[in-house]
């Protein structure tokens, strides 16, 4: 390790190798769109903000940081764009990041993925104990990577007690966790997926597991699933399943810094991005009827 004085910050080609080695680009899924959106690879980077989402606010936060680089999980510009006009909030970010040197990468759906990855995060959140992916990599031999994973928990708990502890142990929301089952089933096994989730129904209900924790929950296919067995559903924030990723990253960065003498400072932020910001309860209902 060298001494204080001889440590020299790194460039952003280096520290950006070292998330491409924890988040292949080649792993994101075809419509991704993942890797550096801003930056210079020859600039040094000193201090880096993790985050799920690059809006205005972050960005804001990151230049208060005095930041280099800024880490997100959700891609910018997902879908492509003709202009990075300031007129518009995107541009406005984009703009902003440029003008005081802070570099922008993302790592999406190769995060999905990794090992560990958003969904190991989620588990550590919620004191799972993680078993296998939900969905494996063929292409990965060990059997470790792959989105979501099939967890247990050290003491089976009443459905409403593991949605109170996932509601204690996630970042906190305006929408909180949404369940539908019995409120006394017994959990044992849990299938989670960090982000939106309701696309897995088919292979969380293979799996045999006694819950599904994941985000973004609709009528139809929750309803669907229900009336297929008596799997139950617990329905978190999106930003709050992945926002614990984002601590897990972090670590992994540092421990890479301290590893090459980068000397790197590495922040988190706690900014509550859910587009949501406000729930009103609904009353007890005292019949089933919907109102006239």
């Amino acid at each position: 390790m060298p001494r204080l004085s001889e440590v020299s910050p790194p460039r952003l080609s280096d520290v950006v190798a070292a998330l491409e080695n924890l988040w292949p680009a080649e792993r994101a899924e075809s419509w991704d769109a993942v890797g550096t959106v801003v930056g210079d690879p020859d600039q040094e980077v000193r201090r880096v903000l993790f985050a799920v989402d690059p809006v205005q606010e972050i960005v804001d936060e990151a230049v208060k940081l005095g930041a280099d680089l800024l880490v997100t999980h959700h891609p910018l510009y997902l879908r492509g764009t003709t202009t990075v006009a300031a007129t518009h909030f995107k541009g406005r970010a984009v703009h902003t990041l440029i003008k005081n040197d802070i570099a922008l990468h993302v790592a999406h759906t190769n995060a999905d993925t990794a090992d560990p990855g958003v969904s190991d995060a989620l588990a550590g959140a919620l004191d799972l104990r993680v078993v296998r992916p939900l969905v494996p990599d063929p292409t990965d031999a060990s059997g470790r990577r792959g989105l979501g994973r099939i967890c247990e928990l050290d003491h089976p708990l009443p459905l409403r007690e593991f949605a109170a502890k996932a509601a204690e142990r996630l970042p906190a929301t305006a929408q909180g966790i949404r369940v539908a089952g019995d409120p006394e089933a017994v959990v044992r096994t849990v299938a989670v997926s960090g982000g939106s989730g309701d696309s897995l129904f088919d292979v969380v209900r293979a799996a045999g597991v006694d819950a599904f924790l994941t985000a973004d929950l609709r009528h139809h296919p929750a309803s669907e699933a229900r009336a297929h067995s008596p799997l139950a559903l617990l329905d978190a924030a999106h930003w709050a399943t992945e926002w614990p990723w984002c601590e897990l990253a972090a670590a992994q960065l540092d421990e890479i810094s301290d590893r090459e003498g980068w000397d790197l400072r590495v922040h988190v932020s706690r900014t509550v991005t859910d587009p949501w910001t406000a729930h009103a309860a609904s009353t007890t209902p005292t019949d089933l009827g919907a109102p006239n």
